[in-house]
């Protein structure tokens, strides 16, 4: 961990990070950030989240939005029909049943439409500060399988099995140090071992061909 956070400093952070960064950590842009992330790239999804971002920057402007604008303001991302659905509703829970405040624990977070564990330990993480999560996308389910820390099918089983195997101090770095990696390095088709700086500590568990 120590050898990827050094090598990884010239590297752009994660889209959420970014967004989390010039936003003050504010738990409901980073939920909705997160959500439009999703099997989308890290580009579009900052361009996309700052769109909507400027057209309704709270729960209550958001549910004043139709589905239909949303849609248009956060296009291209990935089943954008589906997640514009998800944050307008996600907007009038957190109306109804919450303040309009993000909630604060694992819980009340599933509840959200559209939010899985991945999602709700990213909110838990970037934007509230827990020390206690780790957030497992592909990125992080992939390469902890390569490096052999874990040998798992899904993210959710991976999830579980780094709470076993990693140092506490490391959870809340894991995702931003594994997705930064994973997006520029060790990529799911053809990694470029060549340039990777834990080379040396991969067994390259998967690895069938590199990229140069």
């Amino acid at each position: 961990m120590h050898r990827l956070e050094a090598a990884m400093r010239s590297m752009a952070e994660p889209a959420v990070e970014k967004i989390a960064e010039e936003e003050h950590s504010d738990p409901f842009k980073v939920l909705v950030a997160t959500m439009l992330s999703a099997q989308t790239r890290d580009p579009v999804t900052f361009e996309a989240s700052n769109r909507l971002f400027a057209r309704a920057g709270t729960p209550r402007e958001m549910v004043r939005l139709r589905v239909s604008t949303i849609e248009t303001l956060i296009y291209p991302v990935s089943f954008y029909r589906h997640k514009a659905q998800h944050v307008r509703q996600t907007c009038r829970l957190l109306l109804d049943r919450y303040g309009g405040r993000v909630p604060t624990t694992m819980p009340e977070l599933l509840t959200l439409p559209g939010v899985g564990r991945k999602t709700a330990n990213l909110v838990l993480i970037v934007a509230l500060g827990s020390e206690d999560n780790i957030c497992v996308d592909t990125h992080v389910h992939r390469i902890s399988n390569r490096l052999g820390w874990v040998e798992t099918r899904t993210p959710e089983e991976t999830e579980q099995a780094l709470y076993q195997v990693a140092a506490r101090r490391w959870w809340p770095q894991i995702n931003l140090y594994l997705v930064t990696w994973g997006q520029n390095v060790c990529k799911p088709v053809y990694p470029t071992c060549g340039r990777c700086a834990i080379a040396a500590l991969c067994p390259r568990i998967g690895v069938a061909k590199v990229g140069t």
